[in-house]
């Protein structure tokens, strides 16, 4: 079987699958994440750091369902490759502003468990603000290759990038800095934060447990995990593939489709994110008495953090809204 063949057998099952699922993920991303922005426009005068966060990666979860259309579009019709470069850098850009505002969100709740006091003196949504600007500058400042690396000519998009784009020092750099490093951060606060929580022993650890708090915690860790890895390991085995470490036209083949795939994995994250916002406030609301939580939060000696006052209170514009819609 030649080179040919491989793409062509690929690129036909591919735009199959991709039909059956970004569909609905578009249309389901799309509703929930503009609900959530709607929720917080709506409470804007009571945010805090964490909805902050909230709302900046709903936005960069709109913004790259928004780029799944030309994306489908344009990996299947030849087009300049200029044109490809504007279409695929809000698709990257949006990825990896939601990989970094999720590790936000997840160092900030580490650290208002873990240091509570720190945690409260460092909890104003200004600090938020200018974390994420710094995260939207960093990732279109470190699209800026896009434009450069990709073949003259019309080419498909998410398909054809130049032999640049695969070198060993461009791709090592996505691996560490896109995934690595957000990976280490995640599972180290992640499991940190369980192990506080379940060793916290007061007179409302029954509730907390009860809550699902730990159980939020585990499933957004396992969200992160199931998104990203697969497409970052699919960016390797490419890198390989394209620096001739792996020659096999079968083997090309099945990395080819799966890098794909785990390209649909990765944003599958737009509408777990969502999803996840909502059964989480749900389960909060539903398990826990909230006056007598906010009280254990707020740090009537306890040892808890005042930031949980807000996530889990009626102050909360997540938890508040999305129960009504409930």
């Amino acid at each position: 079987m030649n080179r040919s063949s491989c793409n062509i057998t690929v690129y036909e099952v591919f735009s199959l699958v991709q039909l059956c699922v970004y569909i609905p993920v578009l249309v389901l991303g799309i509703v929930l994440n503009v609900l959530a922005l709607c929720v917080f426009c709506r409470f804007w005068r009571k945010q805090t750091k964490t909805s902050v966060y909230m709302i900046n990666l709903a936005l960069a979860d709109v913004l790259l369902l928004l780029s799944l259309p030309p994306k489908l579009h344009y990996s299947i019709t030849m087009v300049p490759g200029l044109v490809c470069s504007f279409i695929q850098a809000p698709y990257f850009v949006n990825t990896y502003t939601s990989i970094y505002i999720i590790v936000c969100i997840t160092v900030d709740r580490y650290i208002c468990i873990r240091h509570p006091f720190e945690g409260r003196a460092n909890q104003s949504p200004r600090w938020a603000v200018l974390i994420c600007c710094f995260i939207w500058a960093a990732a279109w400042i470190c699209s800026s290759p896009i434009y450069v690396f990709h073949r003259r000519g019309s080419i498909k998009c998410f398909h054809n990038l130049s032999d640049q784009t695969w070198s060993v020092p461009f791709i090592v750099s996505v691996e560490i800095f896109g995934f690595l490093i957000p990976l280490v951060m995640m599972v180290f606060c992640s499991s940190q934060t369980i192990w506080i929580l379940w060793n916290h022993k007061t007179r409302d650890k029954k509730n907390v447990e009860e809550s699902g708090s730990l159980r939020v915690i585990v499933i957004n860790l396992v969200v992160f995990l199931v998104c990203f890895t697969p497409v970052h390991l699919g960016i390797f085995l490419q890198c390989l593939v394209k620096q001739h470490v792996i020659v096999g036209c079968r083997m090309k083949q099945n990395i080819s489709f799966f890098l794909q795939v785990s390209m649909m994995f990765a944003n599958l994250n737009c509408c777990l994110d969502a999803i996840f916002y909502y059964f989480a406030a749900k389960e909060f609301c539903k398990r826990t008495h909230l006056r007598r939580v906010t009280e254990a939060c707020s740090g009537e000696g306890q040892g808890f953090p005042s930031e949980c006052k807000p996530v889990l209170s009626q102050e909360c514009p997540l938890t508040s809204v999305f129960v009504i819609a409930a």
